[in-house]
């Protein structure tokens, strides 16, 4: 990583602070932003037509969410590695700032049972050139069932920094006990190289660098085995960031009833969040293997008109792929 380079959208001090404690989110955002990264969700027709139609995506509480240890994985990484490396680690802290340590652990263990119970999450994936046509044979497979849509999204609103709606994305790291420990023990080494800087910064600035570190480690840490989601979450917390503009509602989803928050797709550019609006928003629909895809591409094709959406006819595909349910 060539240290020189800063995040666009953010100062060299911030775009420093980052390189430190989130290495693996400013390198893939960086990566991302280079690229030009689309991303891409996968739902039910039903879904996707209520997204367009509503304007909103719903987040939901990752204990309702389809891996059921969303949370503890991420936990049960940063608690092993916490462990082992506590006394290093709080050496370093303390070294530059006396009694920081208990600051740290106060501050975390008074929010990890809000981490763990008040955190909703939606989830899209990195979508490649390639997919472009017939979407990914293993999504298709995971999400939507008989009526499959994949809602390819441009990557702007997702990779540039916003305080607009308190919901932040971050891409996921796939990692072992071993990977992530090894990531843990680089990232002590990295704060001990970086003591000036980070002195210079000032105590609260590290506290809540280091706080957020450990809450993105514990929401944005996944096994290994689903790797080839490439998944990107936005997290929102509404007990310790709330928004005026996100909502929640209780809502039934596949027949649960449930808490629900909802994002609404608008832009708020004075606040520097931009892309959201569909019309620049929606970069093509990928209807899946289906009984009925004409059917769902007409009111597609419908819904997406009415909200904007402009050469229709050349964003919505039907997926050929050879798939039966």
């Amino acid at each position: 990583m060539n240290s020189n380079i800063d995040m666009p959208g953010l100062d060299s001090t911030q775009s420093q602070l980052m390189k430190i404690f989130f290495p693996h989110e400013f390198q893939r955002t960086l990566d991302a932003l280079n690229s030009r990264r689309r991303f891409v969700y996968y739902t039910t027709a039903d879904t996707a037509i209520s997204i367009i139609r509503n304007r909103e995506v719903w987040m939901r509480k990752t204990s309702l969410m389809n891996d059921y240890r969303e949370i503890e994985h991420g936990f049960d990484c940063l608690n092993a590695a916490y462990k082992k490396h506590s006394e290093s680690l709080k050496a370093v802290l303390n070294g530059m700032f006396p009694g920081f340590y208990d600051k740290l652990e106060e501050k975390f263990n008074a929010w990890l049972p809000s981490f763990r119970l008040d955190t909703y999450i939606t989830c899209v994936s990195e979508h490649d050139d390639t997919e472009d046509r017939h979407g990914r044979l293993s999504m298709w497979r995971a999400y939507g069932g008989m009526t499959g849509v994949a809602l390819v999204v441009n990557g702007g609103p997702f990779l540039r920094p916003s305080q607009a709606l308190k919901a932040f994305s971050s891409p996921i790291a796939y990692r072992s006990d071993e990977a992530f420990d090894r990531e843990f023990s680089a990232l002590v080494e990295t704060i001990n190289n970086s003591s000036d800087f980070l002195k210079s910064a000032g105590e609260e600035v590290v506290l809540n660098n280091m706080f957020s570190a450990f809450r993105y480690s514990i929401l944005c840490t996944k096994h290994p085995g689903f790797l080839e989601e490439r998944e990107w979450r936005v997290i929102y917390s509404p007990s310790y960031q709330k928004s005026e503009r996100v909502s929640s509602a209780i809502e039934s989803v596949n027949g649960t009833p449930q808490s629900i928050c909802k994002i609404p797709l608008k832009d708020v550019p004075e606040e520097g969040l931009l892309g959201l609006n569909l019309p620049e928003l929606i970069d093509r629909v990928i209807i899946g293997p289906a009984k009925f895809p004409l059917g769902i591409y007409d009111a597609l094709f419908a819904v997406l008109t009415d909200a904007g959406v402009r050469d229709v006819a050349n964003k919505v595909i039907v997926s050929d792929l050879p798939l039966r349910h």
